[in-house]
């Protein structure tokens, strides 16, 4: 499975090309001073449909040996960085779980249709074939301009926090969103999630019903 999924990432970068030397996150700043590191407030329930990933992939949840870390990216990764989440945004049409899954919450690996989470989660495994740590790659909920529920992936390097979105195919800080943090999963066990604002729900609920996109 480990080595398909290589190939898979591998593909990505064939569709791309050579990385340039050119991509680095800083990059993706605004140009103003950022919080860097999106702030934590101990430990919370995860989202429902998270947990029934786990369930149908213990693999993919099970904690890595290298423990917490935050990696200092190459020009070269920050590159792949860019060009997953691109690629996957491009590849994946949107669709609500309704219309994929007939579930109002159902994350899964997409193949061809999927919402949020589902394209956070292809891009969390391609990144990682692709030799980034995973607990740099973090599944995240937030609430939209709109209040409602979304997903996106951050990555926690050593300049900071960043989020890929299905929503945008460039790469920026958490800070320079107009999203509503509310939890991800924790850098010391990928089946444990932290609130990321001190009143967080803590209920596990579900993240995009309404809006595949």
């Amino acid at each position: 499975m480990r080595t398909r999924i290589g190939i898979a990432a591998g593909i990505v970068m064939l569709a791309f090309g050579a990385p340039s030397e050119a991509a680095t996150g800083n990059a993706s700043t605004s140009g103003e001073t950022p919080v860097a590191d999106a702030p934590t407030y101990g430990r919370t329930l995860p989202p429902v449909g998270f947990v029934g990933f786990c369930g149908r992939h213990p693999a993919a949840c099970a904690a890595r040996p290298q423990g917490a870390v935050r990696p200092q990216l190459t020009a070269r990764q920050w590159e792949f960085v860019t060009r997953v989440n691109a690629y996957v945004n491009a590849t994946v049409k949107p669709a609500s779980d309704e219309e994929v899954y007939g579930q109002a919450e159902y994350w899964e690996y997409p193949t061809t249709r999927g919402d949020c989470e589902d394209y956070a989660l292809l891009k969390q495994r391609y990144l990682e074939a692709l030799g980034l740590p995973r607990s740099a790659l973090l599944l995240t909920v937030v609430l939209d301009d709109k209040q409602e529920g979304h997903a996106v992936l951050t990555l926690a390097t050593s300049e900071g926090d960043f989020i890929l979105d299905n929503r945008r195919d460039g790469v920026r800080r958490w800070s320079d969103s107009d999203y509503t943090f509310l939890k991800r999963q924790s850098q010391a066990d990928p089946r444990d999630w932290v609130a990321l604002a001190p009143d967080a729900p803590e209920a596990s609920g579900t993240v995009a019903v309404r809006s595949a996109r």
